[in-house]
């Protein structure tokens, strides 16, 4: 199987599978790589409608390049945290920023959750998320904002008064609350048609069995997500160094 950064022609293989209509994992099955690798290639390089091989070739160069001039020969590559390694996290934090993206979140804002959510302390200082991001303090300041609208992340001052942003561990279940609450809303929109439309209309009784499917949809989101909540602050055992399955 491949390994390795994505060639020319593979990108030329990529484009046409696009181009076509494949689903990204027919395509990355044609080239013998992980669907993410093909997945985080389009999305990073102008999405399905925008995708170009020879652009995002010359991208992914420049990137390269980049990453040469910020390591200077002679200098020490800084030690593994707690030995990782530094490019499979760099690898995964670009596959979890393109799967965020694909949930209608824009890139910088991506870029910015992932960074949180893969920090050890969960929370980072806008100076920290420049240097880790190598972005502008606006861009980082805009993309908090944003998150902090949708109530993504939240600030609070730590003991040297800096501003940290924190991705907070009950976020995920606010925002499967608030994705209940948007389905039921459509819901009783959708039921509100069915007396526009004269209920034994072929249209109010589409609308009508919509708004049932939105309603048993919003009530069992809303169930399963009081009921996995506490999972979000639960730690995993450690397992005893002789119990079965250790290592």
């Amino acid at each position: 199987m491949p390994g390795g950064r994505l060639t020319q022609q593979e990108r030329q293989q990529i484009a046409l599978g696009v181009a076509d209509g494949l689903a990204y994992a027919e395509i990355a099955r044609r080239l013998e790589r992980p669907t993410s690798t093909v997945t985080r290639e389009v999305m990073r390089n102008g999405g399905p409608t925008g995708y170009r091989a020879d652009l995002a070739h010359r991208a992914a160069e420049r990137r390269s390049h980049r990453r040469r001039q910020a390591a200077p020969r002679g200098t020490q590559a800084p030690e593994p945290v707690h030995g990782r390694d530094p490019e499979a996290v760099r690898e995964y934090e670009e596959t979890f920023t393109t799967v965020l993206m694909q949930t209608g979140a824009p890139k910088m804002m991506a870029r910015v959750l992932t960074c949180l959510y893969t920090s050890d302390t969960g929370s980072l200082t806008a100076a920290e998320l420049v240097q880790r991001l190598e972005v502008s303090p606006a861009s980082v300041s805009k993309a908090i904002s944003y998150l902090e609208n949708q109530g993504l992340v939240r600030r609070e001052r730590d003991d040297r008064r800096r501003e940290r942003y924190i991705a907070d561990d009950d976020v995920w279940y606010q925002s499967m609350i608030a994705s209940a609450r948007g389905t039921i809303q459509l819901a009783e929109t959708a039921r509100q048609g069915v007396g526009v439309l004269g209920r034994d209309t072929p249209a109010a009784v589409r609308l009508e069995n919509i708004a049932r499917f939105l309603d048993f949809v919003s009530e069992s989101l809303t169930r399963a997500a009081d009921q996995a909540r506490e999972v979000l602050h639960t730690k995993p055992e450690s397992k005893p160094m002789n119990s079965p399955g250790a290592d």
